[in-house]
């Protein structure tokens, strides 16, 4: 954190702070993401400058998170506070080795999209604030990560808000209005709840800190915090499109265009989960004991019935928002079983769901453009015409699956090795554990089921359902100059994740030592320079 040197003739609170040069590098993944949205919207007018801006701005994002990332795994939790005003009076930014990953993770593939969007893009959509909107995205995905302070999560999440909703209208068709209404009516609905939630939690503790309220949430009236947190279980289950508040997210995600449905898919959600990882378990663990058996419940039912929810679509967009919805169970089953690998599996889990979900939705526009269709009924024949992007769809299904050795099965591994530990030592009913294995295990089995019946009506069926099922489809469209950059950018991302499961190692390291800072957060405390033991 910030050095400081005290002086006399300030208030109390305040204090002469010299900022070393090395600690700006919390901020500053914010600070250029807010910029280059600025800057973009200023040049939208010039042809190939948005992408290119875009483009360098997400390089020097990435640049300063792989700093921020490297300087927490070997010093601990970061914080920087703004302005004179320390902590808990100040706006906090403080990094951990989960929030440092899982920001590098974010703009990663938004570097990846933004290549990826020239796809379904044409000359004429120049003037549109597409690249503006897209890096307004990722600094509120970027704060949210990396915010330390309560209300600044909510702050971030309405700039998230503003800019998916300027994203998810861009092409002006009745089906992405009827989405975003969807998607704004229950996404507004949340914020009302973690909103209420803040000014319950301020009125019985006066802070909103993080670190601050983990020294004095114990002292507080045990019913109101519970209270409390139930209303932020249930705000951010919804942000995370959780059962039963789900059904925003199959009806929207499908709407706009392929790169906006994989933005969403891997990042809003994520952050979602990974609120409601932070505020539960690490800012008020004595409540989340007391709402264990229902997070317990709702991470089973999201597992067992997003999957089924897949098996029964045809439109192929609609169907793969049902697997990242029981994803998001998966996150929830760590929540209701914090040992530190459970806690490790959820940010493990969260961490591939962002480089996963985004690379599903992205070979799933190469499909639309290659068949001119949405629905699965009317695809078919694109093994034999187009092997390679087969094999990249067939992968990622294994890898949400949780088949070995791809990247989703070694949170799951972590899940379940917690959910027998549970069932055997833990000091919460035996069933909660027990339950929570099967569950997995269906899910992987379901999500298997349902990846696997895409793929062979999209790939292996040789035309599009009727009579001439079984003839060769004469109505795909090659890709163009566009669509095999599109293609590239979708190889590179499903490259990475099939290395990351191959070598999980480092990961797994850094995964584990955000987890023990999640269960232990006293050195996430001491990094803000409060005072007084995390409870």
């Amino acid at each position: 954190m910030a050095t400081s040197s005290p002086t006399t003739d300030l208030p109390i609170g305040m204090l002469d702070t010299v900022t070393a040069a090395a600690d700006w590098v919390i901020v500053l993944p914010v600070a250029l993401a807010l910029m280059g949205s600025a800057g973009l919207l200023m040049f939208r007018r010039s042809n190939g400058t948005p992408l290119i801006g875009a483009l360098i701005v997400v390089c020097g994002i990435i640049a300063c998170e792989v700093a921020l990332l490297l300087q927490v795994l070997a010093n601990g939790p970061v914080s920087m506070t703004m302005g004179k005003w320390l902590p808990p009076f100040g706006i906090s930014l403080t990094a951990d080795a989960f929030g440092a990953t899982f920001a590098l993770a974010a703009a990663i593939v938004t570097l990846i999209v933004l290549l990826y969007a020239e796809l379904d893009r044409a000359e004429a959509d120049g003037r549109d604030a597409f690249h503006s909107m897209v890096l307004l995205l990722l600094a509120g995905v970027t704060g949210a990560f990396l915010t330390g302070d309560l209300f600044n999560l909510y702050v971030w999440f309405e700039v998230m808000l503003i800019a998916s909703f300027g994203l998810i209208v861009q092409g002006n068709r009745p089906m992405q209005l009827d989405g975003a209404i969807k998607y704004g009516f229950l996404n507004f609905l949340a914020t009302t709840f973690f909103l209420l939630a803040l000014g319950l939690l301020y009125g019985l503790l006066g802070t909103l800190n993080m670190s601050d309220i983990m020294r004095v949430a114990p002292a507080a009236n045990p019913a109101a915090m519970a209270g409390v947190a139930a209303l932020l279980m249930l705000a951010f289950g919804m942000k995370a499109a959780a059962f039963p508040v789900n059904a925003w997210l199959p009806a929207s995600y499908h709407t706009p265009t392929a790169a906006v449905s994989a933005l969403f898919a891997g990042l809003l959600t994520k952050v979602g989960a990974y609120a409601m990882l932070r505020a539960l378990v690490a800012v008020l663990p004595a409540s989340r004991e007391l709402l264990e058996p229902a997070l317990g419940l709702l991470a089973i039912a999201t597992l067992v019935i997003a999957p089924l929810g897949a098996i029964a679509e045809t439109n192929l967009r609609r169907a793969i928002g049902f697997v990242v919805i029981g994803g998001i169970g998966a996150v929830m089953a760590g929540l209701a079983i914090p040992s530190l690998n459970g806690i490790a599996g959820s940010g493990l889990y969260i961490f591939h769901a962002i480089l996963t979900m985004t690379a599903l939705y992205m070979v799933a526009g190469l499909v639309e453009k290659r068949t001119g269709a949405a629905d699965t009924r009317q695809m078919g024949g694109l093994y034999a015409a187009s092997a390679p992007i087969s094999i990249l769809f067939l992968v990622l299904v294994l890898a949400a699956a949780g088949v070995p050795p791809f990247l989703g099965f070694w949170p799951k591994l972590l899940l379940l090795e917690a959910g027998l530990a549970e069932g055997v030592t833990g000091a919460a009913p035996t069933w909660l554990g027990t339950a929570m294995v099967f569950a997995l295990m269906i899910n992987a089995v379901l999500t298997l089921i349902a990846g696997s019946r895409l793929w062979a009506h999209v790939f292996w069926r040789s035309g599009p359902e009727g009579e001439g099922a079984e003839h060769a489809s004469t109505s795909l469209v090659a890709l163009d100059g566009r669509g095999r950059l599109a293609f590239g950018a979708t190889a590179v991302l499903v490259v990475g994740i099939v290395t990351i499961g191959l070598w999980p190692g480092p990961l797994m390291d850094g995964i584990r030592a955000g987890a023990a800072d999640i269960a232990d957060p006293a050195r996430y405390v001491a990094a803000t320079g409060l005072a007084g033991d995390a409870q």
